[in-house]
Formats: structure tokens, sequence, C-alpha cells
């Protein structure tokens, strides 16, 4: 009997072991997100603004790790709160301060219900509030201040994303109504695009954007080759995003869900291109890149929500009519006179909203009246919240370069240095 009790508790470390293994990986790529952003941004915008957006990208995934760790995770995840709108006070600001984590005898005393690092968890959970602060950096590129968007980081990692991210995934009141978000088609891209939305709506349009009449002038990037390599690497990384939120791999049932999500990952992501490209195609006449680019992750976002239920052919159409949505959604922000440089506000917004919506499609546990609820949830609580937080700033230190500052590019007026000197010039 001691045997096959000892037994016992080396497969369940074993599985500890393993669970908490995959856990970082997936975190790790996820991590690699940020270098796609990086690119992907760097590609979209001009040579004379490089060196600021690249600054914005490793600044803001810092300021992330940092903020969570002080304050966003306790909000996120207290325990004991379920149902609720807000968490405790008692718990805010102690967050993961610590090194200590789980030990053996209470792994195996828990039966397997314990199956990962609590480590391993707060770094996996750490990244995607850096993505989700991401998704603001390429919408405001171009005009805005740098250390505003840094102040505005500090808020939106430590405060208005757990907050949210609390409502569904820390057991709060979405998650009680049945709302459903797999991976984060709302919590993490919904949110970061309204919050990318509030501060476009104060920041206004990069000069010469607009003319009158209605006239939309386009702004090329300065490095396409560039921008597609990000896209790509945002693609591989979204394996790990959509991959390890089934949170284990140790057994069959687990090693099985795992690798249907990863199959439908990727055919979200090529359905969501190719459908952008024939849209872009029949709209434009021409195969634009960029719209083919932004297709690819619409259909990535799009299948965030639930990539589990469906089969890889659905799991194509629904990225594909993300690829749609996205072409669509540009198009109409430019209308709006909406300025914002990479698409990022019709990429994670429309299409997780999308993405949200067509959950019931396939899970026969999901309510379309909960998705609204949620989707409706998450957006009033970003939206106000950081409309609120981009005014302030406005108010007090400013959120938008002057115009001399933005002809020459904030390269120069915010980093003092410029990403290719040898191809741009100031006059």
């Amino acid at each position: 009997m001691e045997d096959v009790t000892e037994l016992a508790g080396q497969v369940t470390e074993l599985s500890y072991a393993l669970d908490t293994f995959y856990f970082l990986v997936m975190g790790v790529l996820v991590m690699w997100m940020a270098a796609g952003f990086t690119m992907l941004e760097s590609g979209l915008i001009r040579a004379k603004n490089t060196a600021e957006i690249l600054t914005k990208n490793v600044g803001l995934y810092s300021i992330a790790a940092i903020m969570y760790m002080l304050c966003g995770y306790s909000i996120m995840y207290p325990g004991g709160f379920e149902g609720g709108i807000f968490q405790s006070l008692s718990t805010f600001g102690s967050g993961l301060l610590g090194s200590t984590d789980n030990a053996a005898a209470d792994v195996i005393a828990s039966g397997g219900e314990t199956y990962y690092s609590s480590l391993a968890d707060f770094f996996f959970q750490v990244v995607f509030v850096a993505t989700a602060m991401s998704i603001v950096s390429g919408a405001v590129a171009e005009r805005m201040k740098l250390w505003s968007f840094f102040l505005f980081a500090i808020v939106m990692t430590g405060v208005i994303y757990p907050v949210q991210g609390f409502w569904k995934w820390g057991g709060g009141f979405l998650d009680a109504a049945g709302f459903l978000d797999f991976a984060g088609s709302g919590v993490v891209h919904l949110a970061g695009a309204t919050a990318a939305l509030a501060g476009v709506l104060l920041l206004g349009a990069r000069k010469g954007k607009y003319g009158p009449d209605g006239q939309v002038n386009a702004i090329p990037g300065c490095n396409l080759p560039l921008a597609t390599l990000g896209t790509l690497i945002l693609w591989f990384g979204w394996f790990g995003f959509n991959g390890g939120s089934e949170l284990k791999v140790s057994n069959v049932g687990e090693a099985n869900a795992v690798a249907l999500v990863f199959v439908n990952t990727n055919m979200a992501a090529a359905g969501g291109l190719v459908f952008a490209l024939i849209l872009a195609r029949l709209r434009f006449g021409k195969a634009d890149l960029t719209m083919v680019l932004n297709g690819a992750l619409a259909g990535l976002v799009a299948i965030t929500a639930e990539p589990l239920t469906p089969s890889p052919i659905v799991a194509t159409l629904i990225g594909g009519v993300g690829g749609l949505i996205v072409v669509l959604s540009i198009i109409a922000l430019d209308k709006l006179k909406i300025d914002d440089p990479v698409g990022a506000i019709s990429v994670h917004g429309a299409a997780g909203i999308w993405g949200l919506l067509a959950v019931p499609i396939t899970n026969d546990e999901a309510s379309l009246l909960a998705q609204l609820l949620g989707l409706a949830s998450i957006f009033v609580w970003v939206f106000l919240t950081s409309l609120l937080v981009w005014f302030v700033i406005r108010k007090t230190v400013g959120i938008r370069v002057d115009e001399q500052q933005e002809y020459e590019g904030v390269d120069l007026s915010e980093c003092g240095l410029e990403a290719y000197p040898e191809f741009t010039r100031s006059e």
C-alpha cells in the first residue's frame, strides 16, 4: 500500500513539473510577442519615429511586469471574492513580492488540484497584461509624448486591466454570469483596443492624415519587411497565448486539447489572412500587404475567445470573418477620422468583439446574452477609466508633442537620436 501511495505521489510530482515547464514555455512564447509588436509597429510607422516606438515597447513591457507584481496580480486574483465586482482592499498591494512557491507535500496532498507553480502562473499572466498595453502603443504612434504614454501604462497595467481581468478570470461577476473568453479576445484584446481608442480620441490625428471633404491621405510605413516579420512572430507567439491558456498538458485529454488549440489558432490566422487578401483585392484592386498582415492578426484575435470547441474548418471561417471585419473596420475608422497608424483598434477591438460573439456558434455552454454582457462591461470600464486617465495626463503634462516636433519626428524630441540616421533628415 505504501508503494502505491509513493508511486501516486511521484506521478503527481512529475505531472506538476511537466505542467509547470509547459506553462513557463508558453509564457516565454507570449513574451516573444513583445518583439512581434515592436517590429510590426516599427515597420508601419515613418522612419523618423522608430526609435521612440522601440523605446515605448521595451519600456511598457518592463512597466507592466513591475506594476503587475506590485498590485495588478493581487487585484486580478485575490481569491475568496468570487462573483464580485471589486476585490477586497485587504489584498490590494499584496502581490507577488516574495519568492516562495508550492511545497511538494502540499502538491501531493492536493491530489493533483495544484498542478503548476504559482510563480509560473504569475509569469504567464504578466506577459498577457503587457500584450494588452502593447496594443495601445501602435494606435497612438507618431504624435504622443513618450512619458505621457508611460504614465498611462502604469495605471493601465496596475489597475485598469487587472480589475476587468478579475471579473472573468479571477472569479468575478462576469465569470459567474457565464461569460466565456478562453484566452482573452475580450479581457486582453478588446481591453487594449478600448484603451487605445480613448487615447486616440483625445490625441487627434497625425498632421496631414485627413484632408477636406473626407479625404484620407495614406502615410506609408518605412519598413514593410520588418512589419511582415513582426506579424509572423506574433503568429508564432500566439501558440503560447492560446495553447498556454489550456493551463496543463500532462494527460491524454489535455494533450489532445492543446493540439486542437494549436491547430485552430493556426487555421484562424490563415483564414483571416486569405479573406482579408481577397477583400483588399476586390475593394482596392491591389493585394494591400498591410491589410493582409492585419487580416492574419484579426483571425488570431477572433479565435482567441474559443479555440477549443470549433473544428479546424470552422476555426478557419471564424478567422476569415475576422479578416473581413478588420478591413472594413480600418476603412470605417478612417472615414470617422480616427487615426490609427497600425490598425490596432480594428485588429484587436473589432475582431475581438467578433471573437466573443462567435463563441456560442461552437460552444453549447455559451450564452449570447452573457457574451454581450461581457464585452459591454469590458468596453465601458476600460473606455471610461482610460478616458479619465488620458484626460488628467493631457491637462497636467500634456499628451501630444508640438507641431514642429511631430514634423521632425518624435525620435529627436523624445529620444535624442534616430533609428535610421542615414535615411532621415531634420529640417
